[in-house]
């Protein structure tokens, strides 16, 4: 199958590799030097969005990874008169499941297909998959669904439901998200502030309770990781950000009348780390780097 992948950043280039087991892949991004890297490796360069669309056979089926906001739409709105009716525009960047359906309508008039693709993994998705969330029209997942069985491993993508559905279940996945972290965070902040806390290691730790305890999971793999690269996380600030979607995820509590208490006070308190440097927010940040990639504010910085 054919895919336009657009944007090569830290999911994008991944995620184009690993189409490039099954598929055809052409690709644009708006510095060259990615798209000259990745044609190494079997991809097909273009240097516009023209070039792309040439390269592509009706229907065509866009993937863009852009961070969401302003740049999604300004990109949509200039792919949208170059297409033809039946090309299909996968959005899989973490959009707010609202401007989704905006999308989709205005698409809709030049009968134009639209798919909202909230995606997981990271930077480790290139060799374990990306866990991948779908919505739109039914049809139009089962056709690009040969692309989501190679970029997802078994069992790691599903159709959600009408346009907005993917991204809304990927929002509220990251408001679950948010919670974790917070509480490992909690945790080992109050292991460090222990009498036992000096002769604590924290990496060690953190295996122990991946070995059948009831709060193992992947986060504490890669804090483990974290932890042997430094055990003390003196290198970094406990500075951590947001990129939207816990945000968004506490305006649905609200507006549903929701009770989501744990998912509002983890959103908080990253709002409190860019104040104060604590243990906690140390973790928060070491974690966010170890599975996104993510940038961390340095101790110097």
């Amino acid at each position: 199958m054919q895919v336009g992948m657009i944007g090569l950043g830290r999911m994008g280039m991944n995620m184009a590799r690993r189409l490039l087991r099954d598929h055809e892949v052409v690709v644009y991004n708006r510095t060259y030097e990615k798209v000259e890297q990745i044609e190494q490796e079997g991809a097909i360069g273009s240097r516009s969005f023209e070039e792309l669309i040439r390269k592509l056979n009706p229907p065509r089926v866009l993937w863009l990874m852009y961070p969401a906001g302003e740049l999604v739409d300004e990109t949509i709105s200039t792919l949208a008169p170059l297409l033809d009716e039946g090309d299909i525009i996968v959005e899989g960047g973490n959009s707010y499941f609202k401007d989704d359906i905006r999308r989709a309508r205005m698409l809709k008039t030049k009968g134009i297909h639209y798919i909202d693709a909230g995606v997981s993994g990271g930077i480790w998705g290139l060799k374990v998959g990306y866990c991948t969330m779908i919505g739109g029209d039914e049809a139009d997942f089962k056709y690009i669904e040969p692309l989501l069985k190679t970029l997802a491993p078994i069992d790691g993508y599903l159709y959600c439901g009408a346009t907005g559905a993917g991204h809304f279940v990927k929002m509220i996945h990251n408001g679950i998200e948010y919670g974790m972290m917070e509480a490992y965070g909690e945790g080992f902040e109050l292991l460090k502030a222990s009498p036992y806390g000096q002769n604590l290691k924290f990496d060690k730790v953190a295996h122990l309770w991946n070995q059948g305890s009831v709060v193992r999971s992947w986060l504490l793999e890669l804090l483990e990781s974290a932890f042997k690269k430094d055990p003390e996380l003196s290198e970094i600030k406990g500075y951590v950000d947001d990129s939207g979607e816990g945000r968004w995820t506490v305006q649905q509590a609200v507006e549903l009348g929701v009770s989501a208490p744990v998912i509002a006070l983890s959103l908080f308190k990253r709002f409190q780390s860019r104040q104060d440097d604590l243990f906690s927010d140390k973790v928060l940040s070491a974690l966010r780097k170890e599975f996104g990639g993510h940038a961390v504010v340095k101790k110097d910085e």
